[in-house]
C-alpha cells in the first residue's frame, strides 16, 4: 500500500469517483489509487464495517473519501445513493463497477437457481444498475465507466458457470454501453484481472499464502497484486486514455496465454496422459502429498534413484 504514497500525479484533482465494492480487495486498492491522485473517492459497499474502516484509513493518509452502504443488486439503494452523491458534490466523473461475488464450486447439476440469480444480480445486474443511474448525471460533462470483469469471462475451470456467465455478460455490456454512451463523451472499458492475491487488502490484512509455483506459473514472475489493477485503472480513467473505449483489457501476468492453471486435477490428468496410465496421475499426486507431509520421503526417493 505504501507505494501509492509516492504517486504525485493529480490526474483526478477535483473529480468525483464512485468505486463499488471499494472497501476491500481490488476495489479498495482502486479507491486508494484514485484518491491519492486527487479524486474524491466514493465507496459503495454492502459491508458497513469495512466501508467505514477504509474511509478512516484513507482519511489518515490525507485521502478524501466517503462511504455509502449499498447493495448494488437493489435498484432503490443504487438510485438513492447515486442521487445523494450528485446532490452533495454536483458531479460524477468516474464509475468503477468492481463489486462482485464468487461461486460455490458445486457441479452444474448441484447449482441452485438462487445461487445463479445471486451471482448474476450482483456481478452483472449491479453494474448495469449503477451505470443506468450514474449516466443521467455523468452525461452532462462526460466521464468514464470501467467494468471489472475477469479472465473467467473467456476461459474457465470446472463448476464456475454462474461466475463465468456474469463476467462474460459484463464484457458484452461494456461494448454495448460504449456505443450507446459515446454521444455523451462517456467512455466504457472492461478490465479482466487474472490471479490477484488480495490478502493484504482485507480487513484485517491477511498474510499471503502463496507458493513459488504460484509465482513461477506466471510469465511475469509473480501472482498479481491489487495495486497492479489499480495502476491500470488510474490510467484508463484518465484523460491520457481518451482514445480507449469499448474494449476488454486482460491483466493477468501472461497466464492466459498458457490456457491452463496449475491445480492437482490438471497435473493428475497430464501425468496420466504422459504415462498412458489412468491410475498413474492419482499415484503421483498421492506421492506428492506424502512428500509434503514428510520431507524424508523425498530423500528416500532420491537415494533410490541414485542407486539405480
Amino acid at each position: 500500500m505504501a507505494i501509492y504514497m509516492n504517486v504525485v500525479s493529480h490526474r483526478f484533482k477535483d473529480k468525483v469517483c464512485i468505486v463499488t465494492g471499494g472497501a476491500k480487495g481490488i476495489g479498495a486498492a482502486i479507491a486508494m489509487r484514485l484518491g491519492v491522485e486527487g479524486c474524491l473517492t466514493v465507496i459503495f459497499d454492502i459491508d458497513q464495517y469495512a466501508g467505514e474502516y477504509r474511509v478512516r484509513e484513507f482519511s489518515e493518509k490525507g485521502i478524501k473519501a466517503v462511504f455509502y452502504k449499498v447493495d448494488v443488486s437493489r435498484e432503490d439503494e443504487v438510485s438513492s445513493a447515486v442521487e445523494d452523491v450528485y446532490r452533495r458534490y454536483n458531479k460524477i466523473n468516474v464509475l468503477i463497477n468492481n463489486a462482485g461475488i464468487g461461486f460455490s464450486g458445486k457441479s452444474l447439476e448441484e447449482q441452485t437457481f438462487e445461487e445463479w440469480m445471486r451471482v448474476i444480480n450482483t456481478n452483472l445486474t449491479g453494474p448495469w444498475l449503477c451505470s443506468k443511474h450514474v449516466i443521467k448525471y455523468m452525461k452532462k460533462s462526460g466521464g468514464v465507466i470501467i467494468n471489472i470483469s475477469s479472465t473467467r469471462a473467456i476461459q474457465s475451470e470446472p463448476n464456475t458457470e454462474p461466475y463465468s456467465a456474469s463476467k462474460g455478460g459484463l464484457l458484452a455490456l461494456t461494448h454495448a454501453m460504449a456505443i450507446s454512451l459515446s454521444k455523451y463523451k462517456i467512455r466504457v472499458i472492461a478490465v479482466s484481472p487474472g490471479w490477484v492475491d488480495t490478502s493484504l487488502w482485507q480487513i484485517p490484512p491477511k498474510k499471503p499464502e502463496l507458493t513459488n509455483l504460484d509465482h513461477m506459473w506466471h510469465p511475469a514472475g509473480r501472482v498479481g497484486r491489487p495495486e497492479d489493477i489499480a495502476s491500470l485503472i488510474a490510467f484508463l480513467a484518465s484523460e491520457e486514455a481518451e482514445w480507449i473505449t469499448g474494449v476488454n483489457i486482460i491483466i493477468d501476468g501472461g497466464v492466459s496465454i498458457r490456457m491452463i492453471y496449475p491445480d492437482e486435477e490438471m497435473l493428475k490428468y497430464m501425468i496420466s496422459i504422459l504415462l498412458e496410465d489412468a491410475s498413474a496421475g492419482e499415484l503421483i499426486i498421492s506421492l506428492i502429498r506424502k512428500i509434503r507431509e514428510k520431507k524424508e520421503v523425498l530423500d528416500l526417493i532420491k537415494n533410490i534413484l541414485s542407486n539405480t
